[in-house]
């Protein structure tokens, strides 16, 4: 599903809601998520799941053209959690 499908389904949900005013809430609460997961706060929206950020340690890794080692850098990913009612829908129950 792409940016525009979740806008053309907000617009079909709320008949009176125009394209830019859609876009305008999804980019925002987009927005809003980025900043919280960036200052490193877990977000959780029920029925939905959690997202929160992960350390991860510096490790060396291994050039597969060449097999040297070489050291991989500390970085910060992001870890989404679904939860039950997600999972439950997904495997049709």
């Amino acid at each position: 599903m792409k940016r525009s499908d979740i806008v053309r389904s907000m617009q079909v949900k709320f008949k009176h809601m125009r394209a830019t005013d859609a876009a305008a809430i999804l980019d925002t609460v987009s927005d809003h998520m980025i900043e919280s997961i960036s200052k490193g706060d877990r977000i959780e929206i029920r029925g939905f799941g959690t997202f929160q950020p992960r350390a991860r340690a510096t490790k060396i890794g291994y050039n597969p053209c060449t097999g040297q080692p070489m050291p991989l850098p500390a970085s910060t990913t992001i870890l989404f959690k679904p939860s039950r009612e997600l999972t439950k829908k997904m495997n049709g129950q």
